[in-house]
């Protein structure tokens, strides 16, 4: 009787929390163009966004600008990439560099 006690307990019993990686937010990415290039492990994605006038309505493009960290310096200007959102990594830099989609 006491084995069968012992294997009831153990089958009600919570698994172990998840860690903080698999539970936390996705990372947001943005994909854009290399407009500058000349520091050295930090590259300068411009973004294109297009969404309508709040009062009009008309198709409008937002670019933004972003600094990323590109640690091998792979990135050139012109290049299409994909950069995802990261710790502070400067005063400026809160993205890095994932790939390079088109060189």
């Amino acid at each position: 009787m006491t084995e069968q006690a012992t294997q009831d307990r153990q089958s009600t019993a919570q698994p172990p929390p998840l860690p903080a990686k698999y539970t936390r937010a996705a990372r947001k990415t943005r994909v854009g163009e290399v407009i500058s290039e000349r520091m050295n492990k930090t590259i300068v994605v411009q973004t294109t966004t297009r969404v309508p006038h709040p009062k009009f309505g008309k198709i409008v493009k937002q670019m933004r600008k972003f600094y990323a960290h590109d640690e091998e310096n792979k990135a050139k200007a012109g290049d299409h990439v994909r950069i995802m959102e990261t710790r502070p990594l400067s005063k400026l830099k809160r993205w890095r560099l994932v790939e390079v989609l088109k060189k």
